[in-house]
């Protein structure tokens, strides 16, 4: 069978710095369980998701969490990739293991939705216990096939990870019809289905760190920076930085641990290139960065303070689209309590090295393909016993 292939993915310009004001709103899909509806209004952000995944302190913001439930956005985002009762899902409830989507977004003010690629890709692992969690990323550039998707007009074919996205979000399929694409991707991919996914903007990010006080960071390698550099002194971002017709100096990002500010940590976490595994590098730094917001949250006294926490989804703004499924977002959160931040274990696709195939692409090794079983079936422990050279080295 003849596969048509889509038009080439259009550049990103990776000039502009703002946030967009909101995602546009998802379209609608089947789902094969109960969804809830899509509030209009989008307020919360990645506030949430540190609640999540930081332990202890939660109880103390069910009320805010409650109260603040129906003002998020919780969208269909995974669509034909949703966990099924055959799969394993207990509708209404957070019984059995659970496997949530990360996707990480850089959407500023001049780009439109169908624009963007999803640069961070992240499966969060929780096994049946409910008092560990696993990060996994998916290499971006990962040879992927993609389903034709209806919602965007897609045909199907070959494409990279990354953009599996992007061909969702077209013609109208905003960012929940690039998630949806990206999921049953995966699906297609690893195996896993998901019980819950969530779009993150990066610009989110910054504001959280920068309201937790900044966060500590340990850099393995030096790199400079190919997104800012200094102006007086001042981080920028290139585009920025030119339009002020000044002397620039590069920002380079050198080996040591300290606390860094929201746009320090985001930028050393983006970087790739000048690293000596490359995207690999950067997966790992993505995932020690959002351990490290964790741990902040949970060491800081955060979530145990309702207005600290309140605080941390005001500083998220309009940056987070959340989908939990049938549970609503307080018994979600609550339901999983038990994870603490040093609980989190980050691991390696590919033992954390280029696997490319005769044409130069990315691909994934059988031995990773294991992994993605072992987390298809809840036995994600039993495999890193026999394999414990895919867990990260965290510094």
């Amino acid at each position: 069978m003849t596969v048509t292939m889509p038009p080439p993915v259009p550049t990103q310009d990776r000039g502009a710095s703002s946030a967009p004001d909101a995602p546009a709103a998802p379209a609608a899909s089947k789902r094969r369980r109960p969804r809830s509806p899509l509030w209009a209004k989008l307020t919360a952000g990645l506030g949430v998701l540190l609640v999540l995944t930081s332990g202890g302190g939660i109880a103390a913001g069910r009320v805010l969490i409650s109260q603040t439930t129906g003002t998020i956005a919780k969208g269909d985002l995974t669509g034909d990739a949703a966990k099924t009762v055959a799969e394993g899902a207990d509708t209404g409830t957070l019984r059995g293991p659970i496997d949530m989507l990360l996707m990480g977004l850089d959407a500023r003010a001049r780009w439109a939705d169908g624009e963007l690629h999803s640069d961070t890709i992240i499966i969060l692992h929780i096994p049946a216990g409910h008092d560990r969690a696993y990060l996994i990323s998916i290499p971006r550039d990962t040879e992927v096939r993609v389903p034709a998707f209806e919602p965007s007009g897609y045909p199907g074919g070959t494409a990279k990870a990354t953009e599996a996205f992007y061909w969702g979000a077209q013609n109208g399929g905003g960012w929940t019809g690039g998630a949806q694409l990206l999921a049953k991707t995966l699906k297609d991919l690893t195996g896993i289905s998901f019980d819950g996914a969530a779009i993150i903007n990066f610009g989110g990010f910054k504001n959280v760190i920068d309201r937790l006080g900044g966060v500590r960071m340990c850099v393995d390698q030096q790199v400079t920076s190919r997104h800012m550099v200094r102006v007086d002194g001042t981080a920028m971002y290139l585009a920025d930085a030119r339009r002020t017709g000044k002397a620039t100096k590069p920002v380079v990002h050198r080996v040591g641990c300290r606390d860094m500010a929201g746009w320090e940590a985001l930028d050393y976490a983006r970087q790739r290139y000048g690293l000596k595994n490359g995207d690999y590098d950067r997966q790992r730094h993505q995932q020690q960065l959002i351990k490290a917001m964790a741990k902040k949250a949970a060491s800081g006294g955060v979530l145990s303070n309702p207005l600290r926490i309140s605080g941390l989804i005001k500083a998220a703004g309009k940056s987070l689209v959340l989908d939990t499924g049938d549970v609503s977002i307080p018994d979600f959160v609550l339901g999983l309590k038990g994870v603490a931040a040093n609980d989190m274990v980050l691991l390696r696709t590919n033992d954390g090295t280029f696997a490319g195939n005769a044409s130069g692409r990315e691909t994934i090794t059988e031995k990773s393909r294991a992994m993605y079983r072992a987390v298809q079936q809840d036995r994600l422990d039993e495999f890193l016993l026999a394999n414990p050279d895919v867990v990260a080295n965290e510094k």
